[in-house]
């Protein structure tokens, strides 16, 4: 997350999240905790932050094609279970990342990583490393 430049992390649910694993990110990135996805949604309302999911669900839009939010939180599901119902419903919207191989699934870093770069193609300065 800090490779994009985000202002913040959010963990939703009771479980912490493996501060060791995570190489000290919460040394220099901004670490939200909210109890329950309820809590998640009126954080999200009271910043005016909408709620853009990512996840391969029926509902799902295509990444590729889609207008991104400057101010928005991405929202990912759980490994292997991907997002509850609960976590879909406080979406503003559903994206998923196309896939062109028999897997139908990635991890959720891999997700994380081609959404905040979809992200950043659209709102942060490019063009520092020379053209290919």
């Amino acid at each position: 997350a800090n490779a994009f430049n985000v202002s913040s992390v959010h963990i939703v649910g009771k479980r912490d999240w493996n501060r060791r694993g995570a190489m000290v990110t919460d040394k220099y990135l901004n670490i939200i905790h909210h109890p329950t996805i309820a809590d998640f949604k009126t954080w999200s309302d009271e910043n005016n932050c909408p709620i853009i999911g990512i996840d391969n669900v029926s509902v799902s839009k295509q990444l590729e094609s889609a207008k991104l939010p400057k101010n928005c939180i991405l929202f990912f599901g759980q490994e292997g279970a991907g997002m509850s119902d609960e976590a879909i419903e406080v979406c503003t919207e559903v994206l998923a990342i196309q896939q062109y191989g028999s897997t139908r699934s990635m991890n959720a870093s891999a997700a994380g990583a081609i959404a905040m770069y979809a992200w950043g193609m659209q709102h942060l300065q490019t063009g520092k490393l020379p053209d290919a």
